[in-house]
């Protein structure tokens, strides 16, 4: 790179303006090379060195790089930092470039290899093994407006499924939310009225958003004349499939990734959770965003990674069909049953290789001969699998429905089993990987390369023996190929003329040399070798081909055995944890004896401590619940307890409870903690009545509402009556099962005139001035909220307490006497908390001593107390 701008230079820019806000990795020999401004962002993500190469407009051009053979984890990183990479790969070799500069009459010296970006790499269109969570999905999503309507289209690439469905606007954050994607592709004209740009959202032009391109590209891509026998698709769905399929395309430079036929997903089919509710409830990902703390992360005992995938997609759309619910709780109730054939199969499960994400990298044109041993080891035990249980009395009909996708891959298994090597490598180039007596042809090429190289070890004795330099060796690097070489010192031996011996090469302490024979046997050797790693490569191509034509079939097995493991997997959870099997019902009744909550309580057992269980039941007749009692108590906890076990029995599961009838939910939502969203310019006040607005205008009669504390946002009366009149909302208007937890003594009196509301509280009492928090719910209000206590127990000093008691004294006695809450606040004495603590130790210290039994304690013991009895008055100034 000189002054001025080279022939490189010139390609690179070229391609830099073909990347946009891509990084661009330009390939130059063995590494991936990144200048400018591109250079300075992966040399800070990554941690790498940032040097400079030449200059470019008078300045020195930064420069980093990455080895080609690593790339991956480099490119992992990046992904991870929110970047997205253009690969330019170099498509022709230098041999090639110095013929095409041959034929264009250019310098043969000065010729530039040609490259070209050969595919984007971004968060949403990952398949290599090495950038994908084994447990996670990664979807890429679609979105766009038609006619008023939001179209959504989402893909896995990694596995090829692919889903159609469509909204009204207003919901479109709840399908966003659900699908959690990393990338979603959106018009350059995002509707306005639609609030704000999704985050991970990248622009494509409008015209890529026609439902008629949409449809036909579908079309195309799986061979039909009509979608018609796929499901029936609206324009907004298609318009979205546009988006999305011009996007792989994009990306993929013309080459698509695997893709599934794509199926309708309705609306109506899921139970529906808006983001607010997602998050409260932390179902695969905590509120810190990591798994660890999350619902799946209590649950997941799938064996693969392909179950972990499954199970999530189940827990983020639970169904609403009682027959679908039914049967998922029935295959689980089967291999609960079993403990030892549970066992046996999870076994297998767990060795099995992703064959949905090696089916998806064949597809795309990234394979390897690694995961085609991974696709013939998966179906030969997916038949196993079958075979194993067919012959089990009883079973489910789900697994009936499952069986015949785990099998018919027969002849497709014996010519993988028959053409690969029992562990296939990772890479092609250097071949290796079918298997011997597959071709007789390639047998006898590498018979001859290695007869060969049988015949240079010979060589090699025969010329130590001819010349009597017994240091005399034959090597081979990628540079020289075959070569003959001596320490120097017998170096004058080889160099007369007529030894036969063709000097090559000197280097500081021997000297090369080149013979006839040797050149005739490595030509021999690297022709052979050219050849077999050409047959190879046919081989694979052929191989790839087999698998390709068989990939919806595949995809069907990889699909069955991930159904298998979830369901494996939710029995073993269910045995170790003594979860039972729920009942699904039509009416709206929520019956749930000894209910707890899985998340905490897989956080105390860690701890070696017992969760407390509860009971919750609402009907029609009593289908709204306001629980009261102290913070800490248990009132958030036993909240989204119950509405989580709501969520694990309708995605199928069985669910941490003694017992659990619980009828269909069409919709579920949680207001329950606080938050801010400061970004968006919303106070934690402002996102709670946000979210409360939200379920007074969408829950239904069917639906499950838990709210935490509404109103606590703002002042006191502003609370107290908000608070009032969403509770009256809730029972009057929409009807629904609900818990409300509030400090709101007041709220007690709707009860006289709500006949569905009944009254609860978590109890709690306080033992020689410590409080006891019992976490059990109980029937009837709390008789006050203990929050001075509460305050105590987090270390709050004595004296703010005692302040904080003499002011409650007075706001209590001035609202009973006069009705005002703040009335006879200003005479207050300032320092009349410190009097009144002093007479809290005095009276402690004297219950301490009439309750001592003297006679009772053991020398010991008694020494003990007498010091403890001493501190104690000392504390208290006595």
């Amino acid at each position: 790179m000189a002054g001025k701008s080279t022939p490189m230079m010139e390609q690179y820019h070229a391609l830099k303006r073909e990347a946009g806000d891509c990084l661009l990795f330009y390939r130059m020999g063995d590494f991936f090379e990144l200048f400018f401004d591109d250079a300075r962002t992966a040399a800070g993500v990554l941690d790498i060195a940032l040097t400079t190469r030449g200059e470019h407009g008078g300045e020195p051009v930064p420069m980093c790089g990455v080895p080609v053979h690593s790339a991956e984890s480099y490119l992992a990183r990046l992904i991870r930092a929110g970047c997205r990479v253009a690969i330019a790969e170099q498509v022709e070799t230098p041999e090639e470039a110095k013929e095409r500069a041959r034929r264009e009459g250019s310098p043969v010296s000065k010729a530039l290899v040609k490259r070209d970006i050969v595919r984007f790499v971004t968060a949403g269109t990952l398949t290599e093994e090495a950038l994908l969570e084994p447990r996670r999905a990664n979807v890429l999503a679609a979105v766009c407006d038609v006619r008023g309507t939001a179209g959504i289209a989402a893909v896995d690439i990694s596995t090829g499924r692919m889903a159609l469905e469509d909204c009204a606007p207003e919901r479109l954050g709840a399908a966003i939310a659900r699908l959690g994607p990393s990338e979603i592709v959106i018009p350059e004209d995002w509707p306005a009225d639609w609030g704000e740009r999704p985050p991970e959202a990248i622009e494509r032009a409008r015209g890529d958003f026609a439902s008629d391109a949409g449809q036909q590209r579908l079309q195309e891509i799986h061979g039909v004349a009509t979608l018609d026998g796929f499901g029936a698709f609206t324009r907004a769905m298609l318009a979205a499939a546009g988006g999305l399929v011009a996007y792989l395309d994009h990306a993929g430079r013309g080459k698509l990734p695997l893709l599934l036929p794509p199926v309708v997903r309705a609306g109506e089919a899921a139970l529906a959770m808006d983001e607010a509710t997602r998050t409260s409830l932390e179902i695969v990902r905590s509120q810190q965003g990591t798994r660890e703390g999350s619902l799946i992360a209590a649950i997941d005992r799938c064996a693969t990674g392909a179950g972990a995938r499954q199970l999530a997609e189940d827990l983020s759309a639970p169904l609403t069909d009682a027959a679908a619910i039914e049967a998922r709780l029935a295959l689980v109730g089967w291999l609960h049953a079993d403990p030892l054939m549970r066992a046996e199969l999870r076994e297998v499960l767990r060795a099995l290789p992703d064959i949905g994400r090696a089916l998806g990298r064949i597809v795309a044109g990234r394979g390897s001969p690694r995961d085609l041993g991974q696709v013939r080891d998966g179906l030969a035990e997916a038949r196993r699998i079958r075979d194993h249980l067919q012959a089990r009395p009883d079973r489910p009909a789900l697994l009936d429905t499952l069986l015949p996708h785990l099998g018919g891959h027969g002849a497709l298994v014996d010519l993988l089993q028959r053409a690969l090597v029992p562990a296939p490598p990772t890479e092609r180039q250097n071949g290796g990987f079918i298997a011997e007596g597959y071709d007789a042809a390639l047998d006898e090429l590498r018979q001859t390369s290695g007869n060969a190289r049988r015949a240079i070890a010979a060589m090699e004795s025969r010329y130590r023996d001819e010349t009597g330099i017994g240091a005399l060796k034959i090597k081979h690097n990628g540079v020289l190929g075959y070569f003959i070489e001596v320490p120097s010192k017998h170096a004058d031996t080889l160099m007369a003329p007529d030894s036969g011996f063709t000097h090559r090469q000197t280097m500081a302490g021997a000297v090369r040399f080149n013979s006839l024979g040797l050149h005739e046997e490595a030509a021999r050797i690297a022709e052979a070798g050219g050849h077999a790693l050409a047959a190879e490569d046919a081989h694979f191509e052929e191989l790839t081909e087999a698998v390709v034509e068989r990939r919806e079939a595949v995809a069907q097995t990889a699909a069955a055995l991930a159904r298998l493991d979830v369901a494996a997997g939710n029995a073993e959870r269910a045995a170790e944890g003594d979860w039972c099997r729920p009942e699904i019902l039509e009416d709206r009744c929520l019956e749930i004896a000894g209910g707890r909550h899985p998340v905490v309580e897989a956080a105390l057992a860690k701890a070696g401590q017992r969760f407390v269980a509860n009971d919750c039941r609402l009907d029609d007749t009593d289908r709204l619940w306001l629980i009261g009692g102290p913070n800490m108590g248990g009132k958030s906890t036993f909240l989204r307890q119950n509405a989580l076990i709501v969520l694990l029995a309708q995605a199928g599961c069985f669910v941490p409870a003694a017992s659990a009838r619980i009828g269909l939910v069409d919709r579920l939502f949680s207001r329950v903690g606080a938050s801010d969203n400061l970004a968006r310019g919303r106070s934690t006040f402002m996102v709670e009545m946000v979210e409360t607005a939200a379920i007074l205008a969408q829950a239904s009669e069917r639906s499950f509402v838990i709210l935490d504390e509404v109103g606590r946002g703002t002042s006191t009366y502003d609370g107290l009556a908000l608070a009032w009149a969403v509770v009256e909302a809730v029972h009057e208007t929409l009807r629904c099962r609900c818990l409300f937890a509030t400090h709101y003594h007041e709220l007690s009196r709707l009860a006289e005139t709500c006949d569905a509301l009944s009254l609860h509280h978590v109890r709690a009492r306080e033992w020689k001035g410590d409080l006891v928090l019992l976490h059990e719910l109980a029937r009837g209000p709390a008789d006050r909220s203990y929050g001075l206590a509460v305050a105590r127990l987090a270390g709050v000093p004595d004296t703010v307490v005692g302040r904080a008691r003499s002011v409650l004294e007075r706001l209590e006695k001035g609202r009973a006497e006069t009705g005002g809450l703040a009335a006879g606040l200003g005479d207050l004495p300032l320092f009349a908390a410190a009097s009144a603590v002093e007479e809290e130790r005095v009276d402690s210290l004297r219950e301490s001593l009439q309750t001592l039994d003297v006679d009772a304690l053991s020398p010991r013991e008694a020494l003990d107390t007498l010091y403890r009895l001493k501190q104690e008055a000392a504390s208290t100034n006595l």
